[in-house]
């Protein structure tokens, strides 16, 4: 289990590794400022999509960060 501050670094790192450093700062900005509910938001967002290519994703990310965390 990683702590909080674990989670909040590797979050940023995700964040600035796909959206850029300053384009990753609008978003904490922007989830900051406004009132959010990560449930409602998260909800449909993958509803184009079957369990098998949901679960090939998930399996895909794991295996990611797995390596990643085996790296030197």
């Amino acid at each position: 289990m990683m702590t909080n501050t674990e989670i909040r670094l590797k979050g940023l790192q995700i964040l600035a590794e796909y959206l850029g450093d300053v384009e990753a700062e609008r978003f904490i900005a922007l989830i900051q400022r406004e009132p959010f509910d990560y449930t409602k938001w998260r909800q449909g967002m993958d509803d184009d999509l079957s369990i098998e290519k949901i679960s090939k994703k998930a399996m895909a990310l794991r295996m990611k960060d797995s390596e990643q965390s085996h790296a030197p």
